[in-house]
Formats: C-alpha cells, structure tokens, sequence
C-alpha cells in the first residue's frame, strides 16, 4: 500500500480503512513519507509493517522526484509484493512507474480525484500527461465515484476495461450520532486548509449569515492558516468563527456539531462528508466530483457551486434557521450511509479485485 504522505487526509483514511480487511490474508507493508494516524494506523491492530518514504513528497521537483522514483524501486525489489496499490497523485505516477520497473505484476492506482481536475494551466497538463503516460503500466484503476471514472475516461488517463468504482464507506455504527444542546446551531467544517478546499470562500459565506445565529468551527491545518486567519479578523467575525487546528476528537466533535459544510472546488468523493452523514448532520457541499453522489439535494443536504459566497450563504442559512429540516436531512443522511457505503461492502469488493487479479497470473489467492 502505497501513498504520498502519512498525514491525515481522505486518502490516508481510505488506507487505513482497509487495512482491517486485508490482514487475514495478506502480508501487507504500508510505505508513506512523515509521520501522522496512517503510520499509527499500519502498526496496530492491522499487523501491516510500515516503511518510512524520504524522497516522496507532494511538491513536485524533478530532482526529487527521479529520487523519490529510485527509493521505490529499491524498497519493491527488497520486499517483491505480488500487488502495489498506489494512492494519491504522486505516489499514483511514481509508484505505477516503479513497480513496473521492479517486475511487480499487479499494479493498482486509487483516484481520489483527479489530480488534473484540481488544478488548472500548466500543472493540470503535467498531470494529466503523467497519468496518461503511466497508464499501460495500471493493472486496475479504482475510483471512488462514478463521476472520477467518466473524467478519466474522457481524460484518457484510464480505460474502461480497467477501471472499476468502490466507493469509499465509513463505520456507520461505530460512528457516534449524539447531540448537545446548544444556544445556537455550530457549523463545522473539515480538511486540510489548502486548495483546492477552498475555506476563504466557506470565511466569506459565514461573514454574510447574522452575527446573532451561528458558532462555526473550521477542523484543520496547512499552508492557508495565515490567510484564513486575517480574513476572520478583516471580516470581523473572530467571535464566530474559530480554527480547531488538527484534532484526533473530529468524530466526537462533528456528533457535537449541527450542520457540516464542504466548500471544496474540487473532490472525489469526500470521507469528510461521509463522517458527517454517520453523525447524522446535514451536510452543505459544493456541487464537485462525487459530492453529489453522496448528497441527495433536498433529502440529505444541499448543494451549492463552488466558489460563490452568496449561495454557499444562503444555504447555510437555510439550515440555520430550521431546526426540524437540519434533524430530517441528518438522519436520511445517517440512513443513506448506512445502506450504500457500509465497510464490509467496501472491503468486499477490494478483496475481490486482489483475488480476481491474482488468479488471472496464477498466484496464489488468500481464502475467503
């Protein structure tokens, strides 16, 4: 299991989810750069070893990235895995080339979003090359939504033989739904305070709400802290609106919580929201990626464009104002992650696509 870093993030969730599911039958070594839950994660209960990653990194550098590339061909050819399943963007292109290079015959690549849609200009080119260039060299593409596989698809940066869809899942059950009693409904917001999150435009939405309504807490950190910052303070609604940093509580803080709020300009189908939706909290998101396939406009949530202030505004106040909405659309949203994007469902059908690929090379299959 490969990923770029060992920080927390959606992707980082995704591995460390699966985790459980592969330990029975798998010998299973998790290598990410830096430390974080997901190097917590592969050392216990799972029994996956961890290798440490120096070289890759999310910045792209030529010069580091040839020796991010060498790195992992050196730890592929000391640990000769039957299967390298590679996630995130970098790690998707270097960990694809390498394991070819190193002779591993199964080569699986997890899109959580489109690396080429979360950018723009120059860098969304480099990206959409590197996938491309990358792809006879993907046993299988996994996607994360419907929405990722038709973009790849028209991208040409996979194939449709190739490419299936899991969605990612969550522990609904295990996920606590509880509630306080608040003077005014708290809004919480969650991810790494980076593009393409976009928490200026979610700062600029909450300044246009009355003042009187809501508290808003923003769960997080990165390289946009500082600006996020000032424009709280230009805005004038410090008292409000509070940035938690990263919190190992986000489960018990989102059951604490009234409305969740993803303000992204681009996605792939957000674990955020479904933690949200297992608390059994209405969720405003922007209309990107695989949102939609999570929210049910109207049922579940609303959805707003990205990057517009106003609208994401008047959702939220929506919501503010109808205590009895908020409740309804928080428990079909509970119910509705219960049914589709349960964990077994989840592990099921990555256990299959190993199995399926390694019967197809005559390699031995772990029992059911």
């Amino acid at each position: 299991m490969l990923i770029t870093l060992a920080e927390v993030g959606g992707a980082q969730t995704y591995v460390a989810s699966l985790l459980p599911a592969l330990a029975p039958g798998f010998d299973v070594v998790v290598a990410a750069h830096g430390a974080g839950p997901l190097r917590e994660a592969a050392a216990t209960p799972s029994g996956a070893r961890f290798v440490p990653l120096e070289h890759v990194r999310r910045k792209v550098s030529p010069f580091r990235d040839v020796a991010g590339l060498l790195e992992l061909v050196r730890v592929l050819r000391r640990e000769r895995p039957d299967i390298v399943h590679a996630n995130s963007s970098k790690a998707g292109v270097l960990g694809r080339l390498a394991a070819s290079l190193a002779g591993v015959p199964i080569r699986i690549f997890t899109v959580h979003g489109w690396a080429f849609s979360a950018h723009s200009g120059v860098a969304s080119r480099l990206y959409r090359w590197a996938d491309r260039l990358v792809r006879p060299l993907t046993t299988a593409t996994i996607c994360v939504s419907d929405t990722d596989r038709a973009r790849g698809l028209a991208a040409r940066t996979c194939t449709a033989e190739t490419t299936v869809v899991i969605p990612n899942a969550i522990d609904v059950d295990g996920a606590p739904a509880s509630r306080r009693e608040r003077p005014r409904p708290l809004i919480v917001a969650v991810g790494r305070l980076k593009a393409p999150k976009d928490f200026l435009t979610l700062v600029r939405a909450l300044a246009l709400l009355p003042g009187h309504a809501f508290d808003a807490a923003i769960v997080g950190d990165g390289p946009d802290r500082a600006e996020l910052e000032a424009a709280i303070e230009a805005l004038g609604i410090g008292e409000r609106v509070i940035l938690l940093g990263e919190r190992e509580d986000v489960r018990q803080l989102l059951a604490g919580a009234d409305i969740f709020v993803l303000s992204s300009a681009s996605e792939g189908l957000p674990v955020s929201v479904l933690e949200a939706m297992a608390a059994g909290l209405p969720v405003v998101g922007s209309h990107v990626g695989g949102v939609p396939e999570l929210v049910v406009e109207g049922e579940t949530g609303l959805l707003v464009e990205a990057g517009d202030p106003e609208s994401l505004a008047a959702a939220l106040d929506t919501l503010v104002e109808d205590a009895e909405l908020r409740r309804r659309m928080g428990d079909a949203g509970r119910e509705r992650a219960r049914e589709r994007f349960d964990l077994e469902r989840f592990w099921e059908a990555h256990r299959a696509l190993y199995s399926r690929e390694l019967a197809k090379r005559g390699l031995p299959v772990p029992a059911p």
